[in-house]
């Protein structure tokens, strides 16, 4: 005879015993918020190696963690809406990956909830942490400025065209502390190998356009775009103009290379994303974020397109060739 009981019976018993790492794995508890002013498209490379450095730290998108995604489109004014945002969520742990704007926009928005940061500019200095040895409060991060790392990359364009002499420099008024930061450092780097500079704005995609339109009156010998976001979000725009006004072009980091752009000497950004993971994986396992010292890049990396310099007319010396850590063909 069929024993309805004894049915229910065994069905409850077999859903008791489903093995609880599955259940779990569909429900994370802990949840990741990555706050950045531009879109996921411009940054599939550097997302790869964020989860891989959560993977490292034994983290895994939707099995074990959640992650909270919010983009600003191009738009530093957003970010203190999006840092409100996942503070409501509450998330437990935010990724502001969108340089200092993110970071600050996440540091106003709560003094509890760790925050870790990527920034190209130095953080005590900003007032993003107390010190990179002792960071305190809920705040901590990777950073890969250096003032040296200006220096040397003006003199590592001066070794690819000898013959210049004023160099423009590109930068952000949008982003104040950083456009601030680059001028000062390239101008005294410059003053020291005896190169004269004419500064460029540019907070939007007309704006890029009509600093390249004053070449046609104001040429300098060379280019040199400044370390920002919004320069990296519109690298395909920035290399295509260097290349049709044929300016010998020195980029911050390899995106640009990797796009077309002539050479660029930067640390390896998308490796300071899988370091942030890193460090929001050993906060969810319990360690805080004062305890956590400032990670300072030390390695950084030249990447020359010589199919570019060939369409520039520029020969690249052999010591640049041997310097590099890869010559895109």
């Amino acid at each position: 005879m069929f024993d309805r009981r004894r049915l229910v019976a065994l069905l409850g018993a077999a859903a008791a015993t489903r093995p609880l790492p599955v259940r779990a794995q569909l429900h994370p508890t802990q949840v990741i918020g990555l706050l950045d002013q531009r879109s996921p498209a411009e940054l599939a490379d550097r997302l790869r190696r964020f989860r891989q450095g959560l993977k490292e730290v034994g983290f895994v998108e939707s099995e074990n963690v959640a992650i909270e995604y919010r983009w600003g489109e191009g738009r530093n004014d957003r970010l203190p809406e999006l840092a409100a945002d996942l503070v409501r969520r509450p998330v437990t742990v935010i990724a502001a990956t969108g340089g200092h704007p993110a970071a600050f926009a996440a540091k106003a928005a709560t003094a509890t909830i760790p925050i870790v940061f990527v920034a190209s500019d130095d953080p005590v200095r900003l007032g993003l942490v107390a010190s990179l040895a002792r960071p305190g409060g809920n705040i901590t991060g990777i950073n890969f400025y250096s003032a040296e790392l200006t220096a040397k990359r003006l003199e590592l364009l001066r070794e690819l065209i000898p013959k210049a002499r004023r160099v423009a420099v590109l930068v952000n008024p949008a982003n104040a502390m950083n456009a601030e930061g680059t001028l000062r450092e390239v101008g005294v780097a410059a003053h020291a190998i005896g190169l004269d500079l004419q500064v460029l704005n540019a907070s939007t995609t007309r704006e890029i356009n009509l600093a390249f339109t004053t070449f046609e009156r104001d040429r300098p010998d060379a280019l040199f775009i400044g370390i920002d976001p919004f320069f990296n979000s519109r690298r395909t725009q920035l290399v295509h103009l260097a290349t049709r006004h044929a300016v010998p072009t020195s980029y911050p980091a390899r995106d640009f290379a990797e796009a077309g752009g002539l050479m660029s000497y930067g640390g390896d950004i998308a490796d300071a994303w899988r370091q942030v993971a890193i460090y929001v994986g050993r906060i969810l396992k319990g360690a805080r974020p004062a305890d956590l010292p400032v990670v300072q890049a030390s390695k950084f990396e030249l990447v020359i397109n010589s199919q570019t310099a060939v369409m520039l007319g520029i020969t690249v010396p052999d010591k640049l060739l041997a310097l590099a850590d890869e010559v895109i063909e």
